[in-house]
């Protein structure tokens, strides 16, 4: 008998529907945040002015200084499964080495969420949540990545993980091809996933439904431990990751990640399909190819 896969405990009712999704025109973005913007600001105007409701970014090379982030951490009480660490605040300038960040709105404003990979000057290299209104433009920060117009990330309360948390959904201005109006633009689906289920088999199956054969895969998320098809697993029950290649090919998804535990230890390399369960939400924008 095959071995249940790990669950996690969350304070509210499971809701019977486990993901969202919303479909997009897609944009190809490349844009500059300027020095003293915060990269929540920076990110929510660059988006904007391309005209679009969402997108997925990455931030590889961003030099940022003041710099703030957060790490996975147990919760403190009852009303969360898993919280957040001290806020930490490395000295002078931070090298993003790589980042993914999605971006949506939350309470009618811009919202950003951000996990990836960093290094302060002489320390070693450090993983987590970064927090987007605190960290500041040291440079001109090159954006790149792809929007959405017409589905949105809008940021709910969930009362299953009782988390603010986005949702994927059609944006309050429509897509442009809805009403009527033909469009050649491709298009790209919005996608966040619940907890408790295998994050490769979830998209799998969104997919599927979709008649999505083939795509590149963009996010972020957290899972309750990983396993990897080479190299040890991860044992931590809460966790940042980046999904730095995401492919569908076939029906079959190979996401290639790296994944920060609650002690900061930084695990990398393809999840196994199986054995990989979201801990709180993952967070997707989907491209379909050919």
């Amino acid at each position: 008998m095959a071995e249940a896969m790990r669950t996690i405990r969350h304070p509210g009712p499971t809701a019977p529907v486990r993901h969202a999704k919303a479909w997009g025109e897609a944009a190809a973005l490349e844009f500059t945040i300027a020095p003293g913007e915060t990269m929540e600001a920076g990110l929510g105007r660059g988006v904007a002015e391309a005209g679009c409701n969402a997108a997925y970014v990455s931030l590889q090379g961003a030099r940022l200084n003041p710099f703030r982030y957060v790490m996975p951490a147990g919760s403190p009480g009852p009303s969360h499964a898993a919280w957040y660490s001290r806020t930490f605040a490395p000295e002078g300038v931070v090298t993003v080495t790589e980042a993914g960040a999605i971006v949506g709105r939350r309470d009618g404003a811009p919202f950003v969420h951000c996990h990836g990979a960093w290094r302060a000057e002489d320390e070693p290299l450090a993983m987590g949540h970064m927090l987007p209104p605190d960290s500041v433009a040291a440079e001109p920060v090159r954006v790149t990545g792809v929007g959405l117009r017409g589905a949105a990330f809008e940021s709910r309360q969930d009362d299953e993980t009782n988390f603010r948390l986005f949702a994927a959904e059609p944006s309050e201005h429509g897509s442009p091809g809805e009403a009527g109006q033909p469009t050649d633009a491709p298009r790209a689906l919005a996608l966040t996933l619940r907890p408790n289920q295998d994050v490769c088999h979830a998209i799998e199956a969104v997919c599927r439904n979709e008649r999505i054969t083939r795509a590149r895969i963009h996010g972020i998320g957290s899972l309750n431990e990983a396993r990897f098809e080479d190299g040890p697993p991860m044992a931590s029950y809460a966790s940042e990751l980046l999904i730095r290649d995401g492919r569908l090919e076939g029906g079959r998804v190979r996401l290639d990640v790296a994944v920060v535990a609650m002690d900061g230890a930084i695990f990398e390399g393809v999840l196994v399909r199986g054995d990989n369960p979201v801990c709180v939400t993952f967070e997707l924008v989907v491209v379909p190819e050919g």
